[in-house]
C-alpha cells in the first residue's frame, strides 16, 4: 500500500472483506460502519486510495451515475467475472468454465485479453426472472 494504512482505512477493508461477493455504494457503506467514527468525507477519501491501491474495484451500475466498489483482496475475486442484476443488485461469480470459454473465444475471434478483475456482466438474475438456473 502507498500510504499509511489508518485505523480509519482499516476498518473499510475489513469492512469489504467481510463481504466480498457484495458491492457497495458510499451511502451503503456509511450506513453499515454507522456507529464507527468514520465520516462520510473520510469515507469517499479512503475509499478512492483503496481502489487506487488495488484493494477496491469500482463499477457503475447501469442507468447510474453512482459508483459501486467492491473488494479484490479475496483471491477468488481477483479470478472471476462478475454478474450483477440489474433488478436487485445482486453480484455473484460467473462460472469458472463460462468465464474461460468466453475468454478465450475473445481472445481468438477478436485478439482481445479480458481482465477478469475488472469485468462486471450485467442482465437479470433467475430470481428476478432472467433465466433458469
Amino acid at each position: 500500500m502507498s500510504e499509511y494504512m489508518t485505523e480509519q482505512r482499516r476498518e473499510l477493508l475489513s469492512f469489504f472483506t467481510a463481504n466480498p461477493d457484495k458491492r457497495f455504494c458510499v451511502k451503503d457503506v456509511a450506513e453499515n460502519l454507522k456507529n464507527s467514527n468514520i465520516s462520510i468525507s473520510a469515507i469517499y477519501r479512503n475509499i478512492s486510495r483503496l481502489e487506487q491501491d488495488g484493494y477496491l474495484s469500482r463499477t457503475v451500475k447501469e442507468g447510474s451515475r453512482e459508483s459501486y466498489y467492491q473488494c479484490l483482496s479475496a483471491g477468488k475475486c481477483r479470478s472471476c467475472i462478475h454478474l450483477s442484476c440489474v433488478k436487485c443488485g445482486d453480484t455473484f461469480h460467473m462460472a469458472h468454465e463460462v468465464s474461460e470459454a468466453l475468454l478465450a473465444a475473445v481472445s481468438q475471434n477478436d485478439g482481445f485479453s479480458i481482465s477478469k478483475e475488472k469485468t462486471v456482466v450485467y442482465g437479470v438474475c433467475c430470481k428476478c426472472g432472467g433465466g433458469k438456473k
